[in-house]
């Protein structure tokens, strides 16, 4: 089939082809009934429910093809995000200094907008240096060799630095128009980790999750340059809103069910003050009388993480009868 010619009037949304995001990604469509088959791992699935096409990309890629409309939601990294907007600056300092900023760019939004955060992918864009090494602060690697794949945000990094240490800032924006960079960045695709251990640089900036792997490889971290994970962005000019919204909107109730679950218990009446203060609910807990005169039942949202203290609580203030139900999808409004 020549999924192409079936692309229009679908909504595109990217989604990460490979790497850390891309199960939980492939977990939170399955939780928003947004079904699919990828067949012979193309990189363009038509959603079977919605006018949806999925197409698969690097996730390093997807806030490009977001921010210039070319899809219309995506699942990526903040810290992608972050590295694509670096670009952009970069992009807009060297066009301006050259004099060529057309009308149509400065006229055309672009750029992508943060729907939500997803609750997965956490890390960490660090400054790593051998452990060993004299280095301690960032400043100390001003005018060293950097190898990183985030190359703009490196950049906009020690600019920074470079900009302190000159006595030239200006609070937290970037000025770097007319300076050449003294710290030389180089850029790497893989295998961050072992530049400083082959002689390539003095210090990195790479994605951290656990840390376990640049221990292994005699880093230890300086600065965090960005906390990052995963988020679904939208373009500024999605070709169908109203989808958008409604995907959004699904995703979201995915996400609250994943951090809840619903508690149910029978408590006397006389004291449901008592228990409600422990089970507040999202906004508020749904109380039914019961046939037992004096009795009710109440019904409350409460968070995943705090379930076992709060029936602990319920339990002494008389509590009974007290379940736990998973939540599958939910919606806020």
């Amino acid at each position: 089939m020549d999924l192409v010619n079936h692309l229009e009037g679908r909504l595109l949304f990217a989604v990460p082809k490979k790497g850390r995001l891309l199960q939980a990604s492939l977990n939170l469509l399955e939780g928003a009934d947004i079904q699919f088959r990828r067949e012979n791992r193309l990189d363009i699935a038509l959603v079977k429910n919605l006018p949806i096409a999925l197409v698969f990309l690097p996730a390093a890629d997807i806030p490009t093809f977001v921010g210039e409309g070319r899809v219309d939601l995506g699942i990526t990294g903040l810290d992608q995000v972050q590295e694509h907007d670096a670009g952009v600056r970069e992009g807009a300092r060297v066009r301006r200094m050259s004099g060529a900023v057309s009308p149509d760019q400065i006229a055309k939004p672009q750029g992508c907008e943060t729907v939500m955060e997803l609750g997965f992918g956490a890390c960490r864009l660090q400054v790593q240096v051998p452990a060993k090494g004299e280095y301690v602060e960032g400043k100390d690697l001003i005018g060293k060799n950097i190898g990183t794949s985030f190359v703009h945000l490196a950049q906009e990094y020690f600019a920074r630095l470079e900009l302190a240490q000159d006595g030239l800032t200006n609070g937290d924006r970037v000025v770097v128009d007319g300076r050449k960079l003294r710290t030389k960045i180089i850029e790497l695709s893989g295998s961050v980790e072992a530049a400083c251990a082959l002689g390539v640089a003095d210090g990195i900036v790479d994605l951290v999750e656990s840390g376990e792997t640049m221990k292994a490889a005699g880093l230890k971290a300086i600065d965090t340059v960005v906390d990052s994970s995963a988020i679904l962005i939208k373009s500024k000019a999605p070709s169908n809103p109203a989808m958008v919204d409604l995907i959004a909107s699904r995703i979201g109730g995915v996400i609250t069910a994943q951090k809840y679950v619903l508690c149910q218990y029978n408590v006397a009446r006389a004291r449901l003050a008592e228990a409600t203060r422990v089970t507040p609910g999202k906004r508020a807990p749904t109380i039914t009388s019961l046939e037992e005169e004096g009795w009710v039942a109440v019904s409350a949202m409460v968070e995943k993480k705090r379930i076992a203290p709060v029936m602990d609580e319920l339990t002494k203030v008389g509590a009974t009868d007290i379940l736990v139900l998973d939540i599958h999808n939910t919606r806020s409004s």
